[in-house]
């Protein structure tokens, strides 16, 4: 075996040299701060096949093992002879540098290729066994996480059901989770985060759907389970519910609960307790403990006063009726820090461009819109304590308001002073002390320019209210000098105009207050009412319409819609529109007779009775329904029907003698003589000189062949001729009268028989008054007069003009535009708002 064996002589060449020489081009510690190679990463160099250095006397290049795991060609820079190969025939030794990774196969034409790049990619990463337990139970709690996120995603878009479906699915899926943990022995790894969060949502689900039992034991779940930390504070959601269910002790007890479970060492700790405090303040005022409460908001208001806190500490002093507290915690809630920057912040210098453009940028964004929503909401709470408890804290309400505004003039609240003055004129006008509300505006013409147009708005409302319209028309002026975009200013300019007949100048004015303020629903519809007077209806209808897209329950803008398609003659919509009108205003009886008008000039009977009667009902003392419903009864021919509505007429005018007639005329009609017999004797009694009266009865006992013909007869005779005889002294008195004028006498000479003559007119003149004078009351009486025994006359249902105007039960209304008052006065600050053109302040 040793026979091939090689050694290597003292003077022949080290094996082995070479292997030790280092060449810096292969140092790779360095690569990153190598220019040239990085270049030749990150470019098409890095492709192209190096030049490689030969061993001298040989091609062979050499290959080098890599950690790796691959070989790949490497040439010594030093030229080594080959090693493991013959050489001059004589084989050489063995070496131990196999283990490092070198090889004596020989390799031509290998390039330099440190990174492996001709290697091609590397191969595809093992795919995973989902087949695994343990892979399941990952994928099983991302599907309970994503339905966790489906479900509070549903709840953010307002889709409530969609949300407690994904929360429920969720729940059922994480609970076979457990189970699968427990099936494959790995239990301890149980992730309570996710279990938390399934309840918790699902609890929160359940209490957006309002199902307050099963939210509660939800949370009672959770509370209980000594596994979750701080599960404590959900008491405070679970007493959420139970004030939501007016079980006002409970929510109370777990309020406390949970104030014991947060301490007060941290700051953000101390804001949770200030709110649940806040909480328990307000259940306690629910309950109408309000000592109890005022301990929870004194304690507020010492540790972290608000604004919101101070408001109700007011509340509940007011409640108790002490003065002195009241006082004190209105300067405690004028005095609470807003924690908001100044205005003067947002004022840009005109030096600093780049500042400019900082401020231009944050001038209006959100934190700056939130500082105002702040802002405004103290000057609320503010001013509606100062409303409250003036008239309280102070012998006169007066004197209780001059006491607020002398404390808010020392508070950083100054331009709330001239608001409160200004709603103490407001006060005056409800307790009807208009001479004191006028007053107390005319202190301010001397103020600036925001509060003189304010002022002077509320004075042209006020004398407009009043019909005084050269000064309204002036105070109007006078804002509109103070201030020429105020809205309210140009609306009761233009109202002014408008009472005085000048249509196209009062349009100009509301569309003046349009551009201002394009939102100002008055000036749109007094500029519907305007185009209506100038008989341009097309327009008014268009102002309407764009008012209904506005106020879409207004039952005046539905009305103005009806009476202009009913003066378009296009029954069909104005039907429809009343329609809508009764949906909004269902009790109205003026609209149901409107729609029963409608539908009795459309010829449909039985719809027009219905709401002709749906009015009755609602207002049963309107003569024109209760005459047509009478009349619709006896054209379908039950007249015993008819007469509760005539006598009902007859107890509303019962000087009016034609209702009685139409009663006793109903009861002739159904077959009941005899007590029409009895109507017409009482009819006389009341009313002895009424012809029609008279003949009836003449008429009647002769039917019934009666001994009182004769009287009736000789009666109606002395009437008759009664009749005659002061027809003519009428006739011959104008006569007279007109002669005298022509010859101009100065008086003249009653006789005694003149005398009787004039007291005889006179009763005869009342009971023909008592026929009413009207031309319908006159045409009856005529057909009364004409007709047989046997046809009883009756009053017919007259197509009558109802007014364009929506008329209120309580009285009729007139076609007036509507006013503007200033921005402070409450819809509530004077009458109830009615339907129709009515007067009403911004």
């Amino acid at each position: 075996m040793m026979e091939h064996v090689h050694l290597a002589a003292e003077d022949e060449d080290d094996l082995y040299s070479g292997y030790n020489d280092y060449n810096p081009t292969f140092d790779t510690e360095d690569l990153e701060n190598d220019v040239g190679f990085q270049q030749a990463v990150k470019t098409s160099h890095g492709r192209r096949p190096p030049m490689t250095a030969k061993i001298p006397g040989s091609a062979i290049a050499r290959p080098m093992g890599t950690g790796f795991g691959a070989r790949m060609g490497l040439v010594s820079s030093l030229g080594r002879p080959m090693t493991a190969a013959v050489q001059d025939g004589v084989a050489r030794p063995m070496t131990a540098v196999l283990a490092a990774g070198y090889s004596s196969a020989v390799i031509r034409g290998s390039a330099f290729d440190p990174l492996g790049q001709s290697k091609g990619p590397a191969p595809p990463l093992e795919a995973k066994n989902e087949d695994t337990p343990e892979e399941k139970i990952k994928q099983l709690e991302k599907k309970v996480n994503q339905l966790i996120e489906d479900s509070c995603i549903a709840h953010s878009n307002g889709d409530l059901q969609l949300s407690l479906e994904k929360a429920k699915e969720a729940g059922r899926k994480e609970r076979f989770l457990v189970r699968q943990r427990e099936q494959t022995a790995s239990a301890d790894h149980i992730n309570l985060d996710l279990t938390y969060s399934v309840l918790f949502n699902l609890a929160n689900r359940y209490a957006d759907n309002e199902m307050f039992a099963e939210a509660l034991n939800t949370y009672q779940v959770i509370v209980k389970n000594k596994m979750f930390s701080n599960a404590g504070r959900l008491k405070v959601n679970m007493a959420n519910i139970y004030f939501k269910q007016r079980n006002f002790p409970k929510a109370i007890k777990f309020y406390r609960m949970a104030l014991d479970q947060i301490s007060n060492a941290h700051r953000d700790m101390r804001f949770h307790r200030i709110k649940i405090m806040q909480n328990i303040g307000v259940v306690f005022v629910k309950m109408g403990q309000y000592s109890d409460a005022i301990t929870s908001f004194e304690h507020i208001m010492s540790e972290s006063p608000n604004i919101k806190t101070g408001f109700n500490l007011i509340l509940c002093y007011f409640a108790i009726g002490d003065r002195d507290k009241m006082k004190k915690a209105f300067q405690k809630l004028i005095c609470v820090p807003l924690g908001i920057d100044e205005d003067d912040k947002y004022i840009p210098p005109n030096d600093d461009p780049q500042t400019n453009l900082v401020i231009e940028a944050i001038k209006n964004d959100q934190l700056r819109q939130m500082e105002r929503e702040r802002k405004a909401l103290a000057e609320k709470y503010i001013m509606t304590s100062a409303k409250l408890i003036a008239p309280a804290i102070e012998t006169s309400f007066a004197a209780g308001f001059d006491w607020c505004v002398e404390m808010v003039k020392t508070s950083m609240y100054v331009e709330l002073a001239n608001d409160l003055e200004i709603n103490k004129a407001i006060t005056y006008l409800r307790q009807k002390d208009f001479n004191q509300a006028v007053e107390t505006l005319k202190m301010f013409e001397k103020k600036d320019s925001r509060v003189k147009s304010a002022a002077a708005t509320n004075l042209s409302f006020l004398y407009f209210l009043e019909k005084e319209y050269g000064q309204a028309e002036r105070y109007a002026d006078l804002a509109m000098n103070a201030d020429r975009y105020n809205p309210a200013a140009l609306i009761n300019k233009g109202n002014s105009v408008f009472v005085n007949g000048d249509y196209e100048k009062a349009g100009e004015f509301y569309k003046e207050a349009l551009r201002n303020d394009s939102s100002c629903t008055e000036a749109l519809y007094n500029l519907g009412l305007t185009y209506k007077k100038l008989k341009r209806l097309e327009e008014a209808l268009d102002c309407f319409l764009k008012l209904h897209a506005i106020l879409r329950n207004s039952a005046q803008v539905m009305f103005q819609l009806t009476s202009l398609y009913e003066s378009l003659e296009d029954p069909n919509q104005a039907i429809e529109w009343l329609m809508q009108l009764i949906s909004v205003a269902p009790t109205d009886p003026q609209a149901l007779a409107k729609l029963g008008e409608l539908y009795d000039n459309e010829g449909d009977k039985s719809q027009a009775f219905q709401y002709y009667y749906e009015s009755f009902r609602y207002f049963p003392s309107n003569i024109e329904v209760i005459e047509w419903l009478g009349a619709y009864y006896i054209d379908t021919q039950f007249c015993e029907k008819a007469i509760q509505y005539f006598e009902r007429a007859a107890l509303i005018q019962p000087t009016q003698v034609k209702w009685q007639l139409m009663v006793a005329s109903c009861y002739r009609r159904s077959g009941n003589y005899q007590k029409a017999l009895e109507t017409y004797k009482d009819i006389h009694r009341k009313f002895p000189e009424n012809v029609e009266c008279l003949r009836f009865l003449v008429r009647l006992c002769t039917d019934m062949r009666l001994k009182e013909v004769q009287e009736y007869a000789t009666k109606l005779k002395k009437v008759e001729k009664m009749k005659e005889i002061r027809e003519q002294r009428v006739r011959s008195g104008r006569d007279g009268s007109a002669r005298g004028h022509r010859e101009g006498s100065a008086s003249s000479v009653f006789s005694p028989e003149s005398i009787h003559s004039f007291l005889l007119e006179q009763m005869g003149d009342s009971g023909h008054s008592s026929r009413g004078t009207s031309a319908k009351a006159e045409r009856m009486n005529a057909k009364l007069r004409s007709l047989p025994g046997a046809n009883e006359p009756y009053e017919a249902s007259s197509n009558k003009d109802i007014d364009a105007s929506y008329v209120d039960p309580l009285g009729p209304q007139i076609e007036r535009p509507k006013t503007a008052a200033k921005k402070q006065m409450d819809e509530d600050d004077f009458a109830d708002e009615e339907l129709g053109d009515d007067l009403l302040p911004q």
